[in-house]
């Protein structure tokens, strides 16, 4: 991780989370995955055969769960979004690195364990889904152009189930 993060151009380094039971928990985020975006190949089996899953590739956001990056690009880009208390802070940050011409990359070769919002608890009190709705809204107003297309996704596969083609008709 330190030795991309050093790298001139590379902005956010992530790595292959795994949930306790061996599935993988994220291996980057999708722009526009569940409406704003959500962790690429979530709940599948770690594959040692699929190459998407074991090869060091960008991304447009990896998880604050497990993030390095070089201190001077964290603080050109101003940091995470205090706004955001809890979801996206880390694509919002993201995103800030991908729009100053950063590159931002997965190293699935590196997995850990994640217990993903075991401190935080499930969004099930009004008040939590109040403010994730507001946390969905920043986003869609300032990042929209990115959420629609995801430029490091290939625009034939499917969102909903990804790395499986489309069969949506393409305009």
């Amino acid at each position: 991780m330190v030795g991309y993060a050093s790298l001139p151009k590379v902005g956010a380094v992530g790595v292959k989370l795994l949930y306790p039971d061996n599935t993988l928990q994220h291996i980057g985020i999708l722009l526009g995955k569940g409406g704003v975006a959500g962790h690429i190949c979530s709940g599948r089996k770690d594959d040692n055969t699929n190459l998407i899953l074991n090869t060091p590739h960008n991304v447009s956001a990896v998880t604050a769960a497990c993030l390095m990056i070089k201190k001077t690009k964290y603080m050109e880009v101003r940091g995470l979004e205090e706004k955001l208390k809890v979801a996206f802070n880390d694509v919002d940050f993201n995103l800030k690195l991908l729009e100053k011409g950063y590159q931002n990359i997965v190293l699935p070769n590196i997995k850990l364990y994640h217990y993903e919002s075991k401190s935080r608890g499930e969004e099930t009190t009004i008040e939590k889904q109040k403010r994730f709705m507001k946390e969905c809204a920043y986003i869609e107003n300032r990042w929209d152009n990115y959420l629609k297309r995801d430029k490091f996704y290939n625009s034939n596969y499917s969102i909903e189930n990804e790395y499986m083609l489309s069969c949506k008709e393409k305009n």
